[in-house]
Parts: structure tokens; C-alpha cells; sequence
């Protein structure tokens, strides 16, 4: 990749100025002025719903504002398309992946604009430019895998190296490391402070607020569509962006108290889960584990511990080859998703856009989904029972919308989870089992979660929840399990440290 510009670094290459987005009576963006320095990465925080990502969508050519203008080297200018936007050097990766599943890695880095020759595409010249990306950003995946076969952590590198191979001045990175794993992460932050050192000036949208104040140079926060608050990274802390994104006094809660805990709701015995692209190793390895009615269990580990698999196993997403899943005392153990449903253990994927809704039904036909038994009888429907079924998931969830008939697609992403939960919450289960339930959400939005997760619990119900975030295990849990290569590595109680865990997990503890 080649520098850009002989300017100088920090000097302003490209700004929003008093610019609005309105749809219909909702102000998104509310007169935002906004920075984007040559040769440095810029910061955006704020809840979901702030208007982060449609001020991104303006400056990269996805919509056009209703007010105000954007400045790219000091001259206005309008972009009607990302593809014109694209053209001026300026690319944007979306924090939901845009990967064509069934083609391979390669031609979704090369969609749109192939390397031709007097004879067509040259696949071979793909391929070659497609394997250097890969080097750069320090994953073996070969170009020619599809991409259906890529775990999320991969397919989010395909996202990011399709960006960089347009060789862009100005990236957007929105979300970028919402399914990295540490060292994963760490090898992109080496990649955006290489782009930076050429020239490339970025803009990067993160809920991950400790990770991104490691490369941050200048800060800028965004709530209910306005700037609340900007400073260079020397003035800022996080408490600095917490307090202006959501206000004093915030946290993500603590282990619910004043119940007695019931009997064990889920007993998970010698569960053993082999690697499905047939490595020939185990990715859960005789597991053993147990929930009681009212408990909160945090299962950590770094990406490929095995936390996922071991999910999906016991709902009965994945097959084990061995052990067994006793739910209440009768063994569900091979059952399928819909036999564990029925029977009260339900699962809320990691991946929601994926597997955790349908996007072009509505809110409420989100909601219902699951539930279709309780309102369904034969061939006939009582729309009455499901329209009241949403109306009291939307209340008891808190899911922020216009209500049932309203678009999938009009909800943050907060709020988008926030329906997947409240799906399966409707069918009444005994078990919850969540697979990183914070992902791509904001502070804000994880604490809601987490305070509904707590309040379910101490009416009885069992929760499991996996996450690669420390902070998150410090929360609600009361207990704390720590997976390692496909085995429990550790337990803790609610009072242990970060550190602990850490070095638990075989994750490196970095002195401050």
C-alpha cells in the first residue's frame, strides 16, 4: 500500500460540519461537527441509537445527509453512492458483516471490482493479493475456503482485508473486533498504527471502550444524535467516555442477592465435542458442569476455548460424541432445537443477524417465533394471543421500537439483541444458555441485559452466559468458569480478579 497525500499528520482531511439526518419526526444526527485527521485514528463512542453509525453511513456515501455538509480537503463535496465515496479513497467496514456465505474468500475481497486481463478475470492475481492480506493481518485462512466455513472471528478478517485491499486514505472500521479474538486484535491494532505511519487516517466505532483507548488519538462522543464531548487521548480516561456517553454513577450490576437458589436445573456430564472441520482434536473435552434454579453462571475463555461449542451442544445445535445433558433430572441429551425448546432449555446465538433473527419479519413476528405453540392450534392462528405476546415481551424486555409491526432492521443494535432475548424468554424456559449476549451492543444496552438476566434469576431461572470480556464476568455472576482448550481450567466465586481470570485462561497480563 502506498502513502497518501503530502500533507501534514493531524491536519483535517475530512469533516462533517452542522450536519442533520432526519427520518420523518426522528433526528438522528442533530447539527454534528465532526474531525477526521490525516495519519491518525479518531474515536467514536456513544450508545446504540446515538447516531454513530448513520453519521459513518454520511461520511462513506451510504445516505445522504438532510442538512448541513462534509469538507474533504478543504472543499465540500457530495457523495451520491459509497461507490463515489469509495472512488475519493474513503471506505467504511460495517459492523454487520456483508460476506457472501457461499462463495469463497477470495472472490468476496474481489466482488464488485475483479482484476481483469484481454481474457477475463485473472483468479491467479486474486489469489496472490488475497494470500499477502492474509499475511498482513496474521491469519492462515486459505483464499479459496468459502466463506460459510470460516468461524465468525475469520469471516470478520475477510471483512476487514476486503477493505484494506482497496487501498483506502480514509477507513471507517465500525465495530471491527466484535468477534476477534485477543491476539487477533492485537494484530489489527499493529495493522491500523501501520496505516497510519503511511498516511491512512482512521475512524474507529467501538463498545470495547479499554481496547480502543489503546490506539485512540482523538476522542469524540455522541449521544441522542448530538457531540457531547471531544478530547485528545491524553485528556481522556474511561471514565472520561463512560460519564459523557451514559452519565454518573454506572455499572454493569452485580450478582443478584436475597433468594435462596433452587435445585440443579442443568447438568451438563462429560460432554465431548470434536473439531468439525475434522482436525482430529476435541474443542470440548469431557466437560462437566452444573446450574442451579436462580444461578448465574459467566463461562470466559479466549477465542477457540470451546465456549461456543459447548453451547451449542447442549442445545442441541451440535452433536456431541460423548457425555450427556440432564435437564431437571430426564436426560435431553441428542435432542433437537426445537425438542430442547419445548422442553425448557433455549439457546440465544452468538451470532444474532445469523442465527438469532429473520430480517425480514417484523419485531413481533421476531418475538413469536418460538412461542408459534402457544397461540397455534392445526392450521389456525389466534393472532389475538400472539399480538398480546409481543406487547408484554416489548414491555418486560424493554425493547425501545414503534412496536410489533415495526422492521427488524429499524432497531439498534442493542435493541435487535434485546428481541432475540425476549424470543426466547417468551417460551417460559427453565435454562437460558447465551452465547456472548453483549456483542456489538453499548455499555448502556449491556446493562439492561444484564439487569433482565438478574431479575429472571431470582424468579427461578437458570443462566448460563459465555463472554470474552473480563469486565462482563465481574458483573451478575455467581459463579465464574474459565475455559481453556476445551476444558474448565478454573472456578471462581464473584470476588475474584481480573488478573485471576486472566491468567487462568493462559491470556497474557499486561502491566499498566
Amino acid at each position: 500500500m502506498s502513502e497518501f497525500g503530502t500533507g501534514h499528520k493531524g491536519e483535517v482531511v475530512l469533516a462533517a460540519r452542522n450536519v442533520a439526518k432526519s427520518y420523518g419526526n426522528v433526528h438522528a444526527l442533530k447539527g454534528v461537527n465532526f474531525d477526521i485527521h490525516r495519519g491518525q485514528v479518531t474515536t467514536l463512542f456513544g450508545e446504540n441509537g446515538a447516531g454513530k453509525s448513520t453519521l459513518m453511513k454520511i461520511l462513506s456515501g451510504v445516505i445522504q445527509p438532510t442538512s448541513g455538509e462534509i469538507i474533504l480537503d478543504g472543499q465540500p463535496i457530495s457523495f451520491a453512492s459509497s461507490s463515489q465515496a469509495r472512488d475519493h479513497g474513503i471506505s467504511i467496514i460495517h459492523q454487520e458483516l456483508s460476506l457472501a456465505p457461499n462463495m469463497n474468500v477470495r472472490d468476496n475481497i474481489f466482488m464488485g471490482r475483479e482484476i481483469m486481463t484481454a481474457t477475463g478475470v485473472d483468479f491467479a492475481e486474486e489469489e496472490r493479493q488475497t494470500r499477502l492480506l492474509m499475511q498482513d493481518l496474521e491469519e492462515d485462512i486459505d483464499p479459496l475456503t468459502p466463506v460459510e466455513e470460516l468461524r465468525l472471528g475469520q469471516q470478520q478478517i475477510v471483512e476487514i482485508a476486503r477493505a484494506l485491499s482497496v487501498n483506502s486514505r480514509i477507513l471507517i472500521m465500525d465495530e471491527p473486533t466484535s468477534a476477534l479474538s485477543a491476539s487477533e486484535v492485537e494484530v489489527l491494532f499493529k495493522v491500523i498504527r501501520d496505516l497510519n505511519s503511511r498516511g491512512v487516517s482512521i475512524v474507529y466505532i467501538s463498545h470495547h471502550l479499554e481496547e480502543a483507548l489503546q490506539i485512540t488519538n482523538h476522542a469524540v462522543v455522541l449521544r441522542d444524535g448530538a457531540m457531547t464531548a471531544y478530547a485528545e487521548r491524553k485528556e481522556i480516561d474511561l471514565e472520561w467516555i463512560v460519564r459523557h456517553m451514559v452519565g454518573d454513577n454506572f455499572d454493569l450490576g452485580s450478582p443478584p442477592t436475597g433468594y435462596d437458589k433452587g435445585a440443579v436445573a442443568l447438568s451438563i456430564e462429560g460432554i465431548t465435542v470434536p473439531d468439525a472441520a475434522g482436525a482430529g482434536y476435541l474443542v470440548v473435552d469431557g466437560l462437566s458442569l452444573s446450574v442451579r434454579e436462580g444461578e448465574i453462571v459467566c463461562i470466559y475463555g479466549l477465542m477457540g476455548a470451546g465456549r461456543t461449542e459447548l453451547l451449542e451442544s447442549v442445545a442441541g445445535r451440535l452433536r456431541s460424541t460423548a457425555g450427556r445433558v440432564m435437564l431437571k433430572g430426564r436426560d435431553v441429551t441428542g435432542q433437537s432445537i426445537a425438542q430442547c425448546i419445548r422442553d425448557g432449555l433455549v439457546l440465544v446465538p452468538e451470532d444474532r443477524q445469523r442465527d438469532g433473527l429473520v430480517q425480514t419479519m417484523t419485531v413481533g413476528r421476531n418475538l413469536s417465533l418460538a412461542s408459534l405453540g402457544a397461540f397455534t392450534r392445526g392450521l389456525f392462528t389466534s393472532f389475538s394471543r400472539e399480538a398480546g405476546l409481543v406487547t408484554e415481551s416489548i414491555r418486560k424486555v424493554h425493547i425501545k421500537t414503534d412496536g410489533g409491526g415495526a422492521a427488524i432492521g429499524s432497531l439498534s443494535g442493542g435493541n435487535q439483541q434485546k428481541v432475540v432475548i425476549g424470543k426466547m424468554l417468551a417460551t417460559e424456559p427453565d435454562v437460558i444458555l447465551l452465547d456472548e449476549p453483549s456483542r456489538g451492543i453499548d455499555i448502556g444496552a449491556k446493562a439492561e441485559v444484564f439487569k433482565l438476566l438478574a431479575e429472571r434469576a431470582k424468579q427461578g431461572l437458570a443462566v448460563i452466559y459465555t463472554t470474552s470480556e473480563v469486565g462482563e464476568c465481574l458483573s451478575i455472576a455467581h459463579r465464574i468458569i474459565v475455559m481453556r482448550r476445551g476444558r474448565i481450567s478454573a472456578e471462581f466465586g464473584p470476588d475474584v480478579t481480573k488478573e485471576q481470570i486472566m491468567a487462568a485462561s493462559g491470556e497474557a497480563v499486561v502491566a499498566h
